[in-house]
Parts: C-alpha cells; sequence; structure tokens
C-alpha cells in the first residue's frame, strides 16, 4: 500500500496488534501446596481422580508407579514430591494430569486443578534467578504472572522432567 509522505501506516500496528494476540496461549491452572502453577494446555491429554498407581520397585520417590490407561502403561509422578512441597496428602481434590511430553505420556499428581487461563507473553514476567538449591532446578519455571491478586508460577513441563528423568522413568516401567 502507498501512503502519502507523512502519513502513518496503521495496517502495520493493526498486524501488530493481530499477531500478539495470536501470541497468546492458554494455561491449566493447578495448585501444588500453597502456591499455583500453570502449564501450557496443548501439553494436557486429560485430567484424571486420584487412584493409587502400581508401585515399581527401585524408582525415584517422585514416581508413584503406573496405571493402565486404555491399555496403555503411564508412569505416575508425583510433582509436590519432586517440587519438594512440605505435604503431599491425598484427598478427594487429588488429580492427575495426564500429560503428552513429546513421545512420552506421563501423569502428574498435584493437588487441584483451578481453571485455564488465557496470558500474553508480555503478561509473563521473567522470574528472579536464584541459586540451585537440592534436586530441583529453577530453569523450570518460564515465568510469573499476575492473575488479579493470584500469582501464577508458568512452567516448563519439559524442562522440569528433563530428558534424564524421562529416560529414568521409562527404563523404571515393566516392558
Amino acid at each position: 500500500m502507498h501512503l502519502p509522505t507523512g502519513q502513518p501506516d496503521h495496517s502495520n500496528s493493526a498486524r501488530a496488534v493481530a499477531s500478539q494476540k495470536a501470541a497468546a496461549a492458554e494455561f491449566l491452572t493447578f495448585r501444588l501446596g500453597a502456591e499455583e502453577y500453570g502449564i501450557d494446555i496443548l501439553r494436557v491429554q486429560e485430567i484424571r481422580s486420584y487412584e493409587p498407581p502400581t508401585r515399581l520397585a527401585h524408582s525415584p520417590d517422585f514416581i508413584r508407579g503406573v496405571i493402565n490407561l486404555r491399555g496403555r502403561i503411564v508412569p505416575i509422578l508425583d510433582l509436590r514430591v519432586k517440587l519438594q512441597c512440605p505435604e503431599a496428602s491425598y484427598t478427594d481434590f487429588t488429580v492427575v494430569i495426564i500429560l503428552d511430553i513429546g513421545a512420552t505420556v506421563i501423569g502428574a499428581v498435584v493437588d487441584a486443578v483451578a481453571d485455564v487461563v488465557t496470558l500474553t507473553p508480555d503478561a509473563i514476567k521473567p522470574t528472579p534467578q536464584f541459586e540451585r538449591q537440592g534436586h530441583v532446578d529453577p530453569a523450570f519455571v518460564t515465568g510469573i504472572a499476575s492473575l488479579g491478586e493470584r500469582m501464577l508460577i508458568v512452567m516448563d513441563i519439559e524442562a522440569l522432567l528433563s530428558s534424564d528423568e524421562i529416560g529414568l522413568v521409562t527404563k523404571a516401567m515393566p516392558e
């Protein structure tokens, strides 16, 4: 489009706004202890009520066991244990989020699922950098988003469940 000199090109700003809206993503929010977390909804396959899985011998504490999900054996990880939450009790609100992590399907135990929120990239603020403590690497946190009075910790579930740990889970699973 040809505009006379000195005339603003509003088509570019309209495209920028449309592009920004397109970059918004949906996140499933859930609770672990007192904190609220969010993960990319595109990684969520389904949400199930918690049922005790079949325990695997010699597996790490955060691997609760496996379940049979429509003929597929799915490892169940307790994110509360993985993230060293002070208490990991099982209540009527405890659920398992079935996640699709690349070629692997994994169930993640959480205290409760809250809702689905839409966030634009500029709504997610960088997290302060802390020293790595224990087994939890702060690299799994994408950022922090404010939702009114709520603070949402946005996680990268793939970074949290590193390829080494996913390999550990699949090695521990029965053939």
